[in-house]
């Protein structure tokens, strides 16, 4: 097995005026964060993911609770949002969403997202 200590990133971005990113592919590490811009219109952040890259799902935990977090705001911190990895255990792909699926929130410019990753055991 890698060194579980060496971290992967990738970006993705969210267009202006959308408000859910295009797929980003996670590999074969598991997801343990990701950093959200300056630039971010204030949003939650919350997630689609897929197991195959074509069929996609809302991310809940077993409380059927939307994996993410609560509102950002916007405009003059950039955040390093941790997620836990063992809630995206099988999950091959995912889609980052400003907002809920309930009510999404378009970002008033492009907004670049780093996906971070590594081994976690």
């Amino acid at each position: 097995m890698s060194d579980p200590f060496v971290v992967e990133t990738s970006t993705v971005q969210i267009a202006a005026g959308q408000s859910l990113s295009p797929e980003v592919d996670v590999g074969p590490k598991d997801l343990v964060g990701i950093i959200v811009p300056a630039n971010w219109t204030t949003a939650a952040i919350t997630l689609q993911a897929s197991i195959d890259g074509v069929t996609w799902n809302e991310l809940v935990d077993q409380t059927a609770t939307a994996v993410g977090c609560s509102s950002l705001t916007g405009g003059t911190l950039s955040y390093f949002v941790a997620v836990d990895p063992t809630k995206l255990r099988g999950v091959q792909a995912l889609k980052v969403r400003s907002g809920t699926q309930a009510v999404p929130v378009v970002q008033a410019a492009q907004v670049t997202l780093t996906i971070v990753r590594r081994y976690v055991s």
